[in-house]
């Protein structure tokens, strides 16, 4: 059996274009791309591995926009949504609604894992509603996904603007329908869906009375974070394990180009790896390497979970132990096999690995990182485990230009939804917003990691991964999670019960 892994063109989630400056060249291949919040193969489609609908909902499907912001004819598309009405209490109680904002991918993949929404929903007689990103799944403007993703012309109108509209006026008409005008509504969200309720609730207040962003970069834009701090927090997770693991990495970048120079060298890494076809030059094997690195960091769970991979539980404590607990005399790209095996093949179904044919395809992220979510990416020399590089801006545009033919804006993030000084802006305008980050995520690195007023609190585990407070609960639940999924339902009671003294004189009238 081959299995065709997920793509290193990343988040989760699992993103970003990348390019080498003259100084790093030195040190790292051509590649031009860094983990994204979720792998490619769940941009356009749903995993194979998810087989059955693990909770109950209806598909529905809302005809939008193409443009929410022009008054020009354009056409409409199809977004797909799921919803849950069974727990409801209803608009005479202002039932509140749960709205989980979709991100970069199939809406059902994120809806079967994020349990914590539907966990909720009996407790607080809440409606469950996930919305689709458009641009993704089954949400696809123009008719089809080759259609929408045809040119520049036609993906212009995928941005983060256009999907809180999106979002927006889906549930202003669905209140309407349903005489629940008055029902206060709570946004969900991880990672990118993380940041889009974040958003949402600063630029929608009216229509959102709170936000839960789990996993939530949303200061990883600019110069706001050091640009190494992504590949420094998943380095750290591997040097927490095992030191002689996290040398044995840092070792392999120069063993494998070693190997890929030698006659028949690309061949032989070809066997050392297992792959299906032979390779085409070493770029693509650092590329699958440093994907399940930087995957390996994000679903570091404390139990088995199979989010993005099939995995155990505390993943990289185990990819360590197997690339440590080789005999004496294993050559160093020997080892790396054995560990990165945990992730690519932890349930060893699988005979050989196939890489991605197109390390360049034209899918949704890969546009949204070229125009508007420009997250600057570097990997230092010393406290990283990766090859060294720097960010290079003017590489970075060109391989846009390249792709799409458009042009970066690396500033309209922080200036539609601010960035810079981001403590000092909350505090003035928002409110009843809940940072919530583990750690051991890199990601993490890029969010909001301490309270910023006393409604916008920032709340943090030392041990937690990738939104592991939205994944269902289970038996092997840490106390500490328990804890905090604890605040975070403390915190979302107060945001309905204010509401609800809010609108007690009005209905008392």
């Amino acid at each position: 059996m081959a299995i065709k892994p997920i793509t290193p063109l990343l988040t989760l989630s699992l993103i970003f274009l990348l390019s080498l400056s003259a100084a790093s060249a030195s040190f790292r291949s051509s590649s031009k791309w860094v983990p994204r919040f979720l792998g490619k193969s769940s941009l356009l489609t749903k995993p194979q591995s998810m087989t059955q609908q693990q909770y109950q909902y209806e598909t529905r499907y809302f005809d939008q926009p193409l443009d929410h912001f022009s008054f020009a004819d354009l056409p409409t598309f199809h977004q797909r949504y799921l919803i849950n009405d069974d727990h409801w209490v209803g608009p005479s109680q202002l039932g509140p609604i749960f709205l989980y904002c979709g991100n970069e991918g199939d809406i059902e993949w994120f809806a079967d894992n994020t349990g914590f929404v539907w966990e909720l929903a009996p407790r607080f007689g809440a409606m469950v509603i996930f919305p689709e990103h458009r641009y993704y799944g089954k949400s696809m403007p123009y008719g089809s996904g080759d259609e929408a993703y045809k040119n520049a012309t036609t993906l212009s109108h995928l941005t983060a603007e256009q999907a809180l509209a999106d979002f927006a006026v889906l549930i202003t008409d669905l209140k309407k329908n349903l005489s629940a005008e008055a029902c206060p509504v709570v946004l969900f969200g991880g990672s990118y869906g993380g940041m889009l309720a974040a958003w949402m609730r600063l630029k929608y207040p009216h229509i959102a009375i709170g936000a839960l962003a789990s996993s939530a970069p949303v200061l990883q834009f600019e110069d706001i974070v050091p640009p190494e701090t992504f590949y420094d927090i998943v380095s750290n997770s591997f040097r927490h394990e095992s030191t002689s693991c996290f040398n044995t990495i840092k070792e392999s970048w120069d063993e494998l180009v070693s190997e890929g120079l030698k006659n028949d060298g690309l061949l032989q890494l070809t066997k050392t790896f297992h792959f299906c076809q032979k390779l085409e030059n070493t770029d693509d094997l650092s590329n699958w390497l440093e994907s399940a690195y930087s995957y390996l960091a994000m679903v570091n769970y404390p139990y088995p979970a199979n989010f993005m991979m099939p995995l155990p539980g505390n993943p990289i404590k185990e990819v360590c132990q197997k690339i440590d607990d080789c005999p004496d005399g294993t050559s160093v790209l020997d080892r790396i096999f054995e560990g990165v095996s945990v992730y690519y093949n932890y349930t060893s179904d699988v005979d050989c690995f196939q890489l991605d044919d197109d390390p360049h395809g034209l899918d949704g992220w890969d546009w949204q990182a070229c125009t508007e979510m420009v997250m600057p990416m570097s990997s230092s020399r010393d406290t990283s485990m990766f090859s060294a590089y720097d960010f290079n801006y003017t590489s970075f545009q060109e391989e846009c230009w390249k792709e799409f033919r458009v042009k970066p804006r690396p500033k309209w993030i922080t200036t539609e939804f601010g960035g810079h000084d981001f403590k000092t802006a909350l505090k003035m305008f928002g409110s009843n917003i809940i940072f919530s980050n583990g750690l051991l995520d890199p990601w993490s690195g890029g969010s909001v990691l301490e309270d910023v007023s006393e409604t916008i609190v920032a709340l943090i585990t030392e041990k937690g991964a990738h939104h592991l407070d939205l994944r269902a609960a289970t038996a092997e639940d840490p106390d500490w999670l328990v804890e905090q999924r604890a605040t975070e339902i403390k915190l979302i009671q107060g945001w309905l019960n204010d509401y609800y003294l809010e609108k007690k004189p009005f209905s008392d009238m």
